[in-house]
């Protein structure tokens, strides 16, 4: 159906609701729900309002769900005790019922795969027994917390990683998402501020690649070559949205390459507005989500306030959804992007990409 016929405004994004191939996923369309921790899974298992939660977000029309982050099993994940585990038994029974429901309604879905490094703090619920750890025993400010990793973590930690994926593949999860962005674990390798080591893992960009990659590698060869590996980076930390690790896309290559030889079918691309071009004193005004593209030859996941009813001021872009519509299909139209990845605009409204796909803009409702 047309978003014309359907009574409401041609928005031109017809393609974005073609059935498509993407790294390995088969998908109803190109619109995926973003991961947005809810601390809803009490004991960290799934219980019967998270499986509504993502049944009725299926049903809502988007071709991917990539949960929540779920925690690995450590150690140290995180210290919240209502983040859902990916991992145990109750964990897993809890995920089945959420795969099934998902998949009852048409979509395709991945689980985040979570580890919170320094981020975690230095006085978690969540085994507050077990000291926090990181590259480098360091938050992005310098002021230490926990302890740094030893060569044995890092074995266990890949080995968590391994235990999470092969999990979601017994599970019937369409593929996996590795949460590397955020100024999380795997993204503290990368930054120069949180790395500090002097091993292999730290030094000059494709060093502190060297770890993730590990992880990715690791994850491909237990998953076999089929099941697809999704990798989430970005630029900005949460505690910093000025922060980069690449300032050229020669840098962002050099980060990412790593990452492609180990394993990975699609990157998610994660910046805070996806209509910013990524470097401002390059010629060519291309997003994260564009560069990732031509710097690895993958698809991309964009995403970035898409679908919000407001935006901060002063980004040069009309606030009209069908002016912010208008952007989105000129960035794919340019190649930029694979999938577009919709976050809080669900949360408000987990019936918005079929409101979308048929023009009915005016019963949307808002995220505030």
């Amino acid at each position: 159906m047309s978003q014309e016929s359907a009574g409401g405004p041609s928005l031109a994004l017809d393609e974005l609701f073609e059935e498509v191939q993407v790294g390995g996923l088969r998908l109803r369309n190109r619109f995926a729900m973003a991961p947005m921790t809810r601390s809803k899974s009490p004991g960290g298992v799934p219980n019967a309002e998270n499986i509504g939660y993502y049944r009725d977000h299926a049903a809502g029309g988007v071709g991917l769900i990539i949960t929540e982050g779920t925690y690995v099993r450590g150690p140290a994940a995180g210290p919240d005790l209502a983040v859902p585990h990916f991992y145990g038994e109750e964990s897993a029974a809890g995920w089945r019922e959420v795969v099934d429901a998902v998949h009852a309604q048409g979509s395709a879905i991945v689980p985040q795969l979570w580890h919170m490094g320094a981020s975690r703090g230095g006085s978690p619920k969540f085994e507050p027994e077990v000291p926090t750890v990181s590259p480098s025993g360091v938050k992005a400010s310098g002021k230490p917390v926990g302890r740094a990793l030893t060569n044995d973590d890092l074995d266990t930690l890949i080995e968590s990683y391994v235990e999470s994926a092969l999990l979601a593949q017994q599970l019937g999860f369409d593929g996996i998402e590795v949460h590397g962005a955020h100024g999380y674990l795997l993204d503290q390798f990368f930054w120069g501020t949180t790395n500090l080591r002097t091993d292999e893992y730290g030094g000059p960009l494709r060093q502190r690649a060297a770890f993730p990659a590990r992880v990715v590698a690791a994850v491909r060869e237990a998953v076999g070559p089929a099941f697809p590996i999704i990798y989430r980076f970005s630029q900005w930390k949460g505690d910093d949205y000025t922060a980069r690790i690449a300032e050229t896309p020669g840098e962002l290559e050099e980060l990412l390459t790593p990452l492609v030889d180990a394993g990975v079918d699609v990157f998610h691309a994660s910046v805070r507005r996806h209509w910013v071009p990524e470097f401002t004193t390059h010629a060519e005004d291309v997003s994260l989500a564009g560069w990732t593209k031509k710097v690895t030859g993958l698809p991309v996941i964009t995403v970035g306030s898409v679908g919000v009813d407001k935006v901060f001021l002063g980004d040069g872009i009309d606030e009209t959804q069908a002016q912010r519509f208008s952007v989105l299909r000129d960035q794919f139209a340019r190649g930029e992007f694979d999938l577009v990845a919709v976050g809080r605009a669900l949360l408000a409204d987990p019936e918005w990409v079929n409101k979308v796909r048929d023009g009915r803009l005016a019963d949307i409702i808002p995220f505030r």
